[in-house]
């Protein structure tokens, strides 16, 4: 079977979903790997690396669509690209399937069995598949550093002849794997660190790593089967608001990381809070593609507020720690490919009663199958 790589071509992506060592454990499987020239380029993975290892470069990437059986990707394809793909072909992405219901119709339309990345279970068995998890670990430490590179101030406390200086503070706003990620890393650079979740049940995780966890008593709250933070209702987000506001305020950096899957990022940090918070204090949102815990925050752009906060703009956090996201989502590839290959009969076995498939796959045989994205009637 030919399993091919493209290069992405979304301003800004870095990472790709090959790297040579997963070339090589592929190749070595069975499959006739086949990737465009340069793919690894911006995740410093040379081109002659993935050669060494059996794969196939091809210029033409029309026909490259063309033959292959599976295509593996980051990022979700162009409509152009999905009518290139032949019946039957296995498309393999990120696909943002809640918000993308024109390019789940064409997938069907186009007869290709279209897997999300986002729609893995995260079970024990697909745990080495999990790139949600893989990404958002890099995207938490990825926040800390590039906060703490613009923050005015040191984030350890330092003992010097001319006086102490005290540690910066950082709050962390939920604690999912980003969360926790992003608290370790900031206790590392010896920061004081304080984290808010509403589900108590993460109250432990994070004093394990140092952190002080703050307490609202929101009423009933939880999670999904999941491990996802439960929807709030506007009242508990009310007085969640009004919990953190005080918090705001004492911080220097502010980690937002509070997201709800399949909807809208909740609006958890106001405006209001904002302009508590003192000048040159550092606010990152790693919600901002899906609609922002961060009043006033916008993808791609750095925003300063009037009362002088700071507002990171960058939508794609794990790209700025390129080699290493590649290193684990081209793993997190690699395993669901081998989960689910056939090695007597050297191609994949789509078994539609596999859990890990029945969470994953989107569209199959022309139609879309997963019940959550099926048309209303």
């Amino acid at each position: 079977m030919i399993c091919y790589f493209p290069a992405e071509n979304i301003p800004g992506e870095q990472r790709t979903a090959l790297t040579p060592t997963t070339a090589r454990e592929l190749t070595k499987l069975g499959f006739t790997v086949t990737a465009q020239p340069g793919l690894g380029q911006a995740s410093y993975y040379e081109n002659a690396a993935y050669v060494e290892v059996g794969a196939t470069l091809v210029d033409d990437h029309a026909a490259a669509l063309a033959a292959a059986d599976i295509v593996c990707r980051v990022r979700k394809p162009s409509l152009d690209d999905l009518t290139r793909l032949k019946r039957g072909a296995l498309h393999l992405s990120f696909l943002d399937p809640f918000n993308e219901p024109e390019l789940l119709q064409a997938c069907a339309r186009a007869g290709v069995s279209a897997v999300s990345l986002e729609m893995i279970p995260r079970t024990t068995l697909a745990q080495k598949m999990d790139a949600l998890s893989s990404q958002a670990s890099l995207a938490g430490y990825a926040a800390v550093i590039q906060a703490a590179a613009r923050l005015k101030l040191a984030l350890p406390m330092m003992m010097t002849p001319a006086g102490t200086i005290l540690p910066a503070r950082v709050f962390v706003i939920g604690a999912g794997v980003a969360g926790l990620q992003a608290i370790a890393t900031a206790k590392r650079l010896g920061a004081r660190v304080e984290a808010f979740d509403t589900r108590p049940v993460v109250e432990e995780q994070v004093k394990s790593l140092g952190a002080k966890f703050i307490k609202i008593d929101l009423g009933s709250s939880g999670q999904t089967a999941g491990g996802y933070a439960q929807a709030l209702t506007p009242e508990q987000i009310a007085k969640q608001q009004a919990g953190m506001a005080r918090v705001c305020a004492q911080a220097d950096i502010v980690i937002a990381t509070a997201k709800v899957f399949g909807r809208r990022a909740p609006r958890l940090v106001t405006q209001t809070m904002l302009d508590g918070m003192k000048p040159g204090s550092v606010v990152v949102d790693l919600a901002i593609e899906s609609g922002g815990n961060v009043e006033g925050s916008h993808p791609g752009e750095d925003v300063i507020t009037p009362k002088g906060v700071l507002l990171l703009g960058d939508a794609n956090l794990e790209s700025t720690t390129a080699y290493h996201a590649t290193q684990v989502l081209a793993a997190n590839f690699s395993a669901w490919l081998t989960h689910f290959w056939d090695a007597k009969g050297k191609t994949l076995r789509l078994n539609r009663d596999d859990e890990i498939l029945r969470g994953c796959l989107l569209t199959h045989d022309g139609a879309i199958v997963h019940p959550q994205f099926l048309p209303k009637n």
